[in-house]
């Protein structure tokens, strides 16, 4: 087996948690390697912007080192994964570049470009790369791990557990069995699922803490659909405790606060991360909530950079409008808009939440048939999304 580094682990797990939910503004490519891109709010206290930014200075007086624009693109990848900043995965594709020329047997490059065009949508374009990726270096957990987290947002399960099988002899039990347990907990297995995954925590011993940060995350998400508050509140403090800055734990954490009716709590625990699209969300709806004075100026901002994101044809944020639109400017005839186009394109349990819930405030049921099916087809277990499927078909969909 491959050594895997903390942060390389913690991406592969990542990519379980599907990152692509992350992307929530087109990445913006600089012109070439010169262009300064450091100038973010994070750039100045970070130790790993500051080590990217020591990387690009070395990459001016190699610009042909191939090596070193790979550990670039990678590390600018993982910060995209971690604050949730598009910038980051812009900065990412313009250093990987200049080797598409010559990358045919480089399996990295194809691992790279390949989590590029998955945080694009790009999900055909990036599984035809991680399949060259895992082909180039079959040892490499990464590139089956992310096909595994793309076949989970298409819906497509035997193909997702098919990869978990595959994880088996290259890689940490503990991340096969969260691979497998996601399935799982995605098709009428939950409870099981979440047993099966504490169980294999506790007999784990001590893992990185990136693994460890995202079964925690996992964990929580299934006590929640299992009514269990207390236990949820239990995982998200272990993660938090591991110390790790990662925009998918604040991101869950602050939906469940928002579900506990705390929004004081999600403020404080946002503070500082409005660049993040999808925390700004968060941090709008737990305003809105509190009756913060700050909620309408973080509302203002999403407007404005969802209005941008349109203009640009940008659809990689339709599940955030959605709710948005939704939840924030009450505009549920929109909602619905945003969350159907959505759904044709991404498939996970969140995406069909916002379409279920904008179909029933929009008075428009059948607009949320899709969802219907894939809850009844999958089995999928939430007693949240029960109610809401029950309600819409009282109004006039199908069970």
């Amino acid at each position: 087996m491959l050594p895997i580094s903390t942060t390389r682990r913690a991406a592969a797990a990542a990519a379980l948690a599907l990152a692509c939910t992350l992307a929530c503004a087109a990445p913006f490519t600089p012109a070439n390697d010169s262009e300064v891109v450091e100038r973010l709010p994070s750039g100045a206290s970070d130790p790993s912007v500051r080590r990217v930014d020591s990387l690009r200075k070395q990459l001016t007086a190699r610009p042909d080192d191939a090596a070193l624009r790979l550990e670039i693109a990678r590390r600018y990848f993982d910060l995209a994964m971690a604050q949730g900043d598009p910038r980051y995965v812009g900065y990412a594709a313009a250093a990987l570049q200049p080797l598409a020329k010559t990358a045919s047997g480089n399996g990295p490059y194809w691992l790279l470009h390949g989590l590029i065009q998955q945080y694009s949508h790009d999900f055909t374009g990036a599984m035809a790369s991680l399949e060259k990726a895992g082909e180039l270096d079959p040892q490499s957990p990464e590139p089956i791990a992310w096909r595994a987290a793309i076949h989970m947002v298409q819906a497509r399960y035997p193909q997702a557990l098919s990869e978990c099988t595959r994880l088996v002899p290259l890689t940490h039990p503990l991340q096969v069995q969260g691979c497998t347990a996601y399935v799982e907990a995605s098709t009428g297995h939950l409870e099981a699922a979440y047993r099966a995954l504490s169980q294999e925590l506790a007999a784990a011993g001590k893992v990185d803490a990136g693994l460890a940060l995202w079964v925690q995350t996992r964990l929580a998400e299934m006590a929640i659909r299992l009514q269990r508050p207390d236990q949820a509140q239990d995982h998200f403090d272990r993660a938090l405790q591991l110390g790790i800055t990662d925009q998918f734990l604040l991101g869950a954490y602050a939906d469940f606060l928002l579900l506990r009716h705390r929004p004081a709590e999600a403020i404080k625990l946002l503070a500082d991360w409005e660049r993040s699209d999808v925390l700004l969300l968060r941090l709008a709806l737990a305003g809105k909530a509190a009756g913060d004075p700050r909620a309408k100026g973080w509302a203002d901002q999403l407007r404005d950079r969802f209005a941008a994101a349109a203009l640009r044809g940008d659809r990689l944020h339709e599940q955030e409008a959605a709710r948005f639109e939704l939840d924030v400017e009450n505009q549920p005839a929109k909602a619905l808009e945003l969350a159907a186009r959505n759904y044709s394109a991404q498939k996970e349990a969140r995406d069909a939440e916002i379409l279920l819930r904008s179909a029933l405030a929009a008075n428009q049921p059948k607009a949320a048939q899709p969802a219907l099916d894939w809850l009844r087809t999958t089995g999928y277990e939430d007693p949240a999304m029960a109610t809401l499927a029950a309600q819409l078909v009282a109004k006039g969909a199908t069970r």
